[in-house]
C-alpha cells in the first residue's frame, strides 16, 4: 500500500495526533455491529433503537440487561486485532496522542491503550440508576453483576449511551478539545453518520488538521479528507506504521 509523500511529511512533523474509531476497526476481531437496518428486529421482535433505548431502561430494565448480557456473551471471546495494537503503540510514538472511540467493546484498552475517550460508554461497566456509583465487570461476568447497588440498594444499568441519551459531557468535551487542537486526525472504521461523534472530524478539519480516513467504503466524510484508504483498518495502519 502506497503512503504519499504528503502524508509521510505530516507524520514526521505532527506532534498532536487524534484518532476516532468506529465499528469497522473491531469487525476484524469478529465483533458484530448488532444493528438491524430499516427497523429490523434484533432482539425478541424489537428493533435496535427500541431495546437499546433510555425508554426501555425506564420500562423494562431486566430486558435491557438480558440483551446486553447476550451481547457481552458474544464478545467474550473477541480479542484485540493488529489495528488495536498499532494504535496502542502510537500513544508512545507521538508527543500528544488521543484515542477517541465510538465502540463499547473495550478492545482498545485490552490492547494496551490508556486514557481512551469512550464516547458511547463501555459494555463491561454499569452504574446505579440512583446514586451513579460505577461498577466494573470482567468479560466472563455473565450474567452481569451486581444487580443492585451496594451503596443505596437501587438497580444498576449498563454504562452505555442509549438512544434518547446524551454523550457523557466530560468525555465529549475532552474529545472536542483534542480534536480542535489536532494537527493530524484519523477517522478509522466509522460510517461518519453518527453525530455528534462524526462532527469531531469536521471540527479538526476546520481548525487546520490533516484528515486521514481508513474505511473499505466511501463515507460522507470522504470528500473533506486529505487522504483516504479504501482498506481494512489493520492493513492500512500496518502500512502507515512502517513510515512513522
Amino acid at each position: 500500500m502506497r503512503i504519499s509523500s504528503r502524508l509521510r511529511e505530516v507524520l514526521r512533523k505532527a506532534k498532536k495526533v487524534c484518532v476516532l474509531t468506529g465499528a469497522g476497526i473491531s469487525a476484524e476481531s469478529g465483533v458484530p455491529t448488532f444493528r438491524g437496518g430499516g427497523g429490523t428486529a434484533v432482539w425478541k421482535g424489537m428493533p435496535f433503537d427500541q431495546i437499546s433505548s433510555a425508554k426501555m431502561v425506564r420500562e423494562n430494565l431486566d430486558e435491557v440487561w438480558a440483551w446486553f448480557d447476550y451481547r457481552r456473551d458474544v464478545l467474550k471471546d473477541c480479542k484485540p486485532n493488529l489495528a488495536h495494537k498499532i494504535l496502542a503503540n502510537w500513544q508512545d510514538k507521538f508527543e500528544d496522542f488521543t484515542l477517541i472511540t465510538q465502540n463499547i467493546d473495550n478492545l482498545h484498552k485490552e490492547a494496551g491503550s490508556r486514557k481512551v475517550l469512550e464516547l458511547h460508554g463501555n459494555i463491561h461497566r454499569s452504574y446505579c440508576i440512583k446514586c451513579n456509583k460505577r461498577f466494573f465487570m470482567t468479560k466472563d461476568t455473565i450474567p452481569h453483576q451486581p444487580e443492585f447497588c451496594d451503596e443505596c440498594g437501587s438497580k444498576v444499568r449498563p454504562d452505555v449511551v442509549l438512544f434518547g441519551e446524551f454523550l457523557p459531557f466530560d468525555v465529549y468535551e475532552k474529545a472536542e478539545q483534542k480534536s480542535r487542537q489536532a494537527e493530524l486526525f484519523f477517522i478509522i472504521g466509522t460510517s461518519a453518520v453518527v453525530y455528534p461523534a462524526a462532527g469531531l472530524a469536521e471540527l479538526a478539519k476546520l481548525n487546520g488538521a490533516f484528515l486521514v480516513e481508513i474505511n473499505p467504503e466511501e463515507t460522507p466524510m470522504t470528500e473533506i479528507c486529505d487522504e483516504s484508504f479504501r482498506a481494512k483498518s489493520s492493513e492500512a495502519l500496518s502500512a502507515i506504521n512502517q513510515v512513522i
